[in-house]
């Protein structure tokens, strides 16, 4: 006879509960982002919106709470592009466990010239991918003390076609603001997959998955004013972009799926259903480059000499 699942089909407008569990989500105040967050505290746990800047993240908590009655939600201050700065987020939080972190902040830069963080890093690889490797060490200690907590790592749809330098990671040689930003979060979707194999090999019950958006769109982004406003001119010239790609709120669905779903394993890569650009949550199989773990351990290596960080390394 066929086995039947006990669990009932995911519906992305009616998640499980996660009443008493705490989610840490980076750029939460802003764009995918904060439809992650808005989504997650839907569900009853706490969530926690890592922002730059606090007006802009007391403007998301405000909108959160009219969107979701009850919601636990409240901010702590994180710029991932200074280094040094992340060493104080894990006391900040003021929590002794935390239940999932989605890595979802980014820079993306449209026009040169190239730009460098405080510490010399090439600004979007140096926030993106080098930020997170220092954020989730910094963090370590506190996922290992859930359950079975969750490290998921936001990445895009646009790394599918770019490939590592692993020889100019900073991108010194030949910089090129949309391919540079492409490969931070080809970088970042590494990190994701390789940090599962070494907590996996370390024994960790940390999971850490890899999430897209697929193609998310403002203008296909229902308002949450002061947070994002649609006009309806907006509105109605995207609406042939519709057929293909999505708004932010559904680019939310892979993250909060990679969070909430217990049938979600570390490892994973989840995006949209239709083209990995539009639709519900799906797995997906691992991009060819991306499965390629030797250079995932060779960009590990790097980034452990550029940042001094192991998040590999599990508390004992």
């Amino acid at each position: 006879m066929p086995t039947t699942s006990s669990a009932p089909p995911w519906d992305v407008r009616r998640p499980p509960g996660a009443d008493g569990r705490v989610f840490l989500v980076t750029g939460g105040n802003a764009g995918i982002g904060y439809f992650i967050a808005e989504q997650l505290s839907a569900t009853g746990a706490t969530v926690v919106l890592g922002s730059r800047d606090p007006a802009k993240a007391e403007a998301a908590m405000a909108s959160i709470r009219a969107h979701v009655p009850g919601a636990r939600v409240r901010a702590v201050r994180l710029d991932l592009a200074d280094l040094s700065s992340l060493d104080t987020v894990a006391d900040s939080l003021e929590e002794d466990r935390l239940d999932a972190v989605v890595h979802n902040a980014g820079v993306a830069l449209d026009d040169p010239p190239r730009e460098e963080t405080g510490e010399g890093h090439e600004l979007m690889f140096g926030t993106n991918h080098l930020g997170h490797f220092v954020l989730t060490h910094r963090l370590m200690p506190l996922l290992s003390a859930a359950p079975a907590a969750r490290v998921v790592t936001m990445g895009s749809f646009a790394a599918k076609s770019e490939r590592i330098d692993l020889d100019d990671l900073q991108s010194r040689k030949d910089y090129r603001p949309k391919r540079t930003y492409g490969r931070s979060k080809l970088a970042q979707m590494y990190f994701g997959i390789e940090l599962d194999r070494r907590l996996r090999a370390a024994g960790s019950t940390v999971a850490s998955v890899v999430a897209h958006p697929g193609g998310a769109l403002d203008s296909l982004t229902p308002s949450r004013s002061p947070v994002h406003v649609r006009t309806a001119g907006a509105r109605l010239a995207a609406s042939p972009a519709a057929l293909v790609l999505q708004g932010k709120d559904a680019g939310a669905w892979p993250a909060v799926r990679a969070v909430l779903d217990p049938a979600v394993a570390g490892g994973q890569l989840w995006g949209p259903r239709v083209f990995g650009l539009r639709g519900e949550p799906r797995r997906e199989p691992l991009w060819d480059h991306l499965a390629d773990p030797v250079v995932a351990a060779r960009l590990w290596d790097a980034s452990r000499d550029l940042t001094g960080a192991d998040p590999g390394t599990v508390p004992g």
